[in-house]
């Protein structure tokens, strides 16, 4: 099951970053946070790691209205937003890829046995977080 919309684009990098953010822009949607996956590894996990994975922006995008109505509907698809869209390349590559997730996976979700792994632990520790906070 693909989780994402992808396109490839014959595009340096930055252009390619300014382009996903006039095209978001376009449809209504803002910029609420971005994260600089590459700068963050090379802080956290050093320089090989931010090789490793090459130049990766994630931008969370928001359309005001789409997620008002979200949220209208069912109050927890909040943890789903907002909607994240990939900027990425490769060190040697001459493309740049640019990823939106499929708002679809709202509605299902992928039933791959590493997935829920993660997904168990990622839940696990989120509710350990919740956890320590009401304890405060």
């Amino acid at each position: 099951m693909s989780y994402t919309h992808t396109v490839v684009l014959p595009l340096a990098y930055d252009e390619a970053v300014e382009q996903t953010r006039t095209a978001l822009a376009a449809q209504g949607f803002g910029i609420l946070s971005e994260i600089d996956v590459r700068a963050t590894f090379e802080a956290k996990l050093g320089a090989q790691a931010a090789e490793d994975v090459g130049d990766y922006l994630i931008l969370g995008a928001c359309n005001p209205q789409l997620a008002s109505r979200a949220l209208a509907a069912e109050l927890g698809l909040g943890a789903l937003l907002p909607c994240n869209v990939v900027v990425r390349r490769a060190k040697d590559a001459i493309e740049t890829t640019v990823e939106a997730i499929d708002p679809q996976t709202m509605v299902q979700l992928t039933d791959t046995e590493a997935v829920r792994e993660v997904a168990d632990d990622a839940d696990t520790r989120l509710q350990a977080a919740l956890k320590d906070l009401t304890a405060a």
